[in-house]
C-alpha cells in the first residue's frame, strides 16, 4: 500500500486515539462520581427502626446497633449500584485497545473490531457480576441460618430472631419487608420465605421455609433444623469451591489458548516480519485473519463450554 493511501488510515487512527483518550477521561470522572455517591449512601445509615433488639425482653442495643444495621443494609445496595455502573463502562476499554492496534497497524479494522467487541465484553462482564452477586447472596443466606440459630438459642422468639438476623446479614434482599411483616404480624412466614427464595442465589431460603413450616405445624425444634440446614449449605459451598479450585488448571489452559495468537503476533513483530501489516493490508492476510478469528472464537467457546459443564456437574 502506497504512503498516499496510508494517510487517511493514519489520520483516522489518530482521531480514534484522541476520541478514546476523551472517553477514558470521562470514564474516570464517572467512576469517581460513583465512588463518592456510594460513600454518601454508606454514611447515611439510619439508626433505630422496628424489629430491633429493643422491645419486649430486649437488651436495648438499637441505638448505635440500629445505625449499624442500617449501614449493613445500605452497603450491598450501594456496592451493587457502583459495581454495575463500573462494569458497564469497563467494556469501553475495547476502544482504546482497538485504537492502539489501529495506530500501530495503520488500519481502521482493529478499531471497528473493538467497537463490535464492546457489547460482547459488556455481556460477559455483566454475567460475571451476576454470578458474583448470586454467590454473595448464597453466602448471606447461610449466614442468616446461623444467625437465627444463635438468636434462638439465646432465648429469642422465632420472629424476633429472624428480624434481627435478616437486618444483620441482608440475606432477604428485596423481600425483607414482606418476610419481616409476615413474621411480626402472624402472617404466612414459610410462604414469604419461598417467595424470597426465587431470587437468584437464595435457594437456601426454601429450606428455611420448610424448617419453619415443620416447626410451626409439628412442634419440632426450629434451631435444630436450621442448624442442619446451615451445615448442608456450608458443605455445598465448600464442595463448589473445591470443584472450582480443581478447574483452575482448565481455565488457565483456556487463557493460554486465548493468548497464543497475540504471542505469535508479538514474536513476528520482534523478528521484523510486520505481521499486522500483512494481516491488515493484503488480501491473503485479511483472509487468514478472518479464518483465524473464527477458529479462535470457536475454540474458546468450545473449551469454555466444556469447563462450565464440569462446574455445573
Amino acid at each position: 500500500m502506497t504512503p498516499e493511501a496510508l494517510d487517511p488510515a493514519r489520520a483516522l487512527a489518530q482521531g480514534a486515539v484522541a476520541l478514546c483518550a476523551v472517553l477514558a477521561l470521562w470514564w474516570t470522572t464517572e467512576r469517581r462520581r460513583g465512588v463518592n455517591r456510594a460513600r454518601s449512601l454508606l454514611a447515611s445509615g439510619r439508626p433505630g427502626g422496628p424489629g430491633g433488639r429493643d422491645g419486649p425482653g430486649g437488651t436495648g442495643r438499637s441505638g448505635r446497633g440500629g445505625g449499624l444495621a442500617g449501614g449493613l443494609r445500605t452497603w450491598p445496595e450501594a456496592a451493587t449500584r457502583v459495581r454495575a455502573a463500573l462494569q458497564g463502562r469497563r467494556a469501553w476499554l475495547c476502544l482504546p485497545v482497538g485504537a492502539v492496534l489501529a495506530l500501530v497497524g495503520e488500519s481502521p479494522l482493529p478499531l471497528v473490531a473493538g467497537a463490535l467487541a464492546m457489547p460482547l465484553v459488556g455481556r460477559r462482564l455483566r454475567a460475571a457480576e451476576l454470578r458474583k452477586e448470586r454467590e454473595a447472596r448464597s453466602a448471606r443466606v447461610t449466614a442468616l441460618c446461623g444467625a437465627v440459630v444463635g438468636e434462638l438459642r439465646a432465648g429469642w422468639q422465632p420472629a424476633q430472631a429472624l428480624a434481627f438476623a435478616a437486618r444483620e446479614t441482608g440475606a432477604l434482599g428485596a423481600a425483607e419487608a414482606s418476610v419481616l411483616a409476615a413474621a411480626r404480624f402472624g402472617g404466612d412466614v414459610p410462604d414469604a420465605l419461598r417467595l424470597a427464595a426465587r431470587q437468584d442465589g437464595a435457594d437456601g431460603l426454601a429450606g428455611m421455609a420448610a424448617c419453619w413450616q415443620v416447626a410451626v405445624d409439628g412442634g419440632a425444634g426450629l434451631a435444630a433444623g436450621l442448624d442442619r440446614l446451615e451445615a448442608t449449605l456450608r458443605d455445598h459451598r465448600e464442595q463448589r469451591d473445591r470443584l472450582r479450585a480443581e478447574l483452575e488448571g482448565a481455565w488457565a489452559t483456556v487463557a493460554v489458548l486465548a493468548l497464543l495468537p497475540a504471542a505469535g503476533l508479538a514474536l513476528g513483530a520482534a523478528l521484523g516480519a510486520h505481521p499486522l501489516r500483512v494481516l491488515l493490508h493484503t488480501p491473503a492476510g485479511l483472509g487468514c485473519l478472518a479464518v483465524g478469528g473464527a477458529l479462535e472464537t470457536t475454540g474458546l467457546w468450545w473449551a469454555a463450554r466444556i469447563v462450565r459443564g464440569g462446574e455445573r456437574a
